[in-house]
């Protein structure tokens, strides 16, 4: 039923429309706002208690008010009586009314008091201000990883806040690059880091350090990037300094270094412009890791490399003049390839290596004459054949050693008897020792410690799994000696420890 009476109000059409184009939201959403603002100001008049809805013709603006009483069946619970009746009731007044209709009784319009009035738009502000962020919301969650301009609007204790035209954004000061400044109505680049749905509307938050940025810029400035002929495979910055990035050409037709360079180095010089000075090496990618991370490691050369895939971890050797240049200035240069490839490096040079090697054919060599009472001569040249331990000597087959230059089978299986006996008696050892301190099971079998370092931990009260999850690395280096290994293989040890103990399932976190 429709109130005949409602007087076509085209301004409020007007309003709608100009608030539409000025907020950027739906004309609908607009009108929609203003009908719950009249509800609202209708059920002050007539009493909270009744369902009092308003409705605004679409075509002449008119307002409609009515009162809808609802229709539930007689065995149903009255809720409200104000807005509801019985179905016995109800036919009394109507006869092919039943459950679930409704009783619509016009009301007539309303006349705004002050107080009404200011209640109705503030309504009407709040609703449009909703519509609004929820556009915002919309139109810039989609839009995350793309590079967006805007105009510097104000600077808040060192935070940007950008003004992109139908939004603002936050650039917080710490995603600035280094010693840039910026000022009132400055014209500004950024990287659409994150959208966040929050109370008071949605956080829109730009970067210009993300490494994402720098690669973006180079889509831009590169059309084969854009075209997708070349691909950016990782990037690494230490911002407003110096960064790495590696590409890498669908046809191998192309050099995808020298494209992303251009002629005279204009393409990748826009983009130093953009990242104040910040110096890019671009390099080849390669799915070789050592290739990859020999590149990684320019402007340095490298003699040689010893990759460790279970560990990610890989060795260079660089001649010893080149060193200062493969580490770079503050570690810059190791520090970027590690972010570039994924990989952890460790660089020593040709020297450092030679020495390390001859310390370690001495240690193993000493070793060997211990454990099996051999001289010095067949000891080493266990070690020239890649021996590393005496198990290993135990248990190959024969013939790895009959192939050694001057052993034949008597002398291969007396050194293999000896050795077998070694290992018993250190096993035997080991078992009477690891059950007067108590060690669980669970340590002795983990992997990657030997004996000697899991007696070593016992005797300083680690004598379980859990007991060993709970190190940091620098109390596991102290524990068993800073030679036993590295910092990093003590960082792995531990977080196999937490992973098999199941640390990080809760939350899914991946070590």
């Amino acid at each position: 039923m429709e109130n005949t009476a409602a007087l076509p109000r085209p301004e409020l059409l007007q309003v709608a429309d100009a608030v539409a184009r000025d907020k950027g939201i739906d004309r609908d959403e607009v009108l929609s706002a203003m009908e719950f603002a009249i509800q609202k100001a209708g059920r002050s008049k007539f009493g909270q208690e009744h369902d009092i809805r308003a409705t605004i013709d679409r075509k002449n603006g008119a307002i409609t008010m009515a009162r809808y009483i609802e229709v539930v069946s007689d065995d149903a619970e009255i809720e409200n009586e104000a807005a509801q009746i019985t179905e016995t009731k109800a036919r009394k007044k109507d006869p092919s009314l039943k459950a679930g209709d409704f009783i619509i009784d016009p009301l007539p319009p309303i006349d705004f008091g002050r107080i009404a009035a200011q209640t109705a738009k503030q309504v009407i502000v709040q609703k449009v201000r909703d519509a609004e962020r929820i556009r915002q919301y919309n139109e810039y969650k989609d839009r995350i990883g793309e590079i967006v301009n805007g105009i510097v609007k104000r600077v808040e204790t060192g935070n940007i806040i950008v003004d992109m035209g139908r939004a603002e954004a936050v650039l917080r000061w710490d995603e600035l690059i280094p010693r840039e400044q910026f000022h009132n109505g400055d014209r500004i680049r950024a990287y659409l880091m994150d959208v966040r749905q929050e109370v008071r509307g949605p956080q829109i938050f730009l970067s210009r350090t993300h490494p994402q940025f720098m690669a973006k810029l180079f889509a831009q400035e590169v059309p084969e990037i854009y075209d997708g002929v070349i691909e950016i495979k990782a990037v690494a910055r230490d911002p407003g300094s110096r960064a790495k990035m590696a590409v890498t050409a669908k046809d191998s037709s192309i050099d995808p270094v020298g494209a992303c360079v251009g002629m005279r180095g204009v393409r990748v010089q826009a983009v130093v412009t953009e990242l104040q000075g910040e110096k890019v090496d671009i390099i080849q990618w390669s799915p070789d890791p050592a290739v990859f991370i020999v590149n990684a490691l320019a402007p340095a050369d490298v003699v040689k490399v010893v990759l460790d895939e279970e560990a990610h971890r890989i060795e260079v050797v660089v001649p010893d003049d080149q060193l200062s240049l493969a580490i770079g200035r503050r570690g810059q240069n190791v520090r970027l390839a590690s972010q570039l490839t994924g990989w952890y490096i460790d660089i020593l040079t040709e020297a450092e290596e030679s020495e390390r090697r001859q310390s370690e054919v001495k240690v193993r060599t000493q070793m060997f004459m211990d454990a099996l009472d051999v001289d010095d001569v067949i000891a080493h040249l266990l070690v020239a054949e890649g021996f590393t331990s005496v198990g290993e000597v135990a248990f190959v087959p024969l013939t790895d050693i009959t192939s050694i230059e001057g052993f034949d089978e008597e002398i291969a299986a007396e050194l293999q008897n000896r050795a077998k006996a070694y290992v018993e008696k250190q096993n035997a050892e080991f078992a009477v020792r690891s059950k007067e301190l108590g060690v669980d099971e669970s340590l002795i079998g983990h992997e990657g410690l030997d004996q000697g370092m899991i007696v070593r931990l016992a005797e300083k009260g680690v004598k379980t799994l859990e007991d060993f999850a709970d190190l940091a690395n620098d109390e596991l280096l102290e524990i068993l000696g800073e030679n036993a290994m590295t910092a990093h293989d003590a960082d792995a040890l531990i977080m196999k420890a937490r992973e098999k103990l199941g640390w990080f399932a809760d939350d899914g976190e991946k070590a």
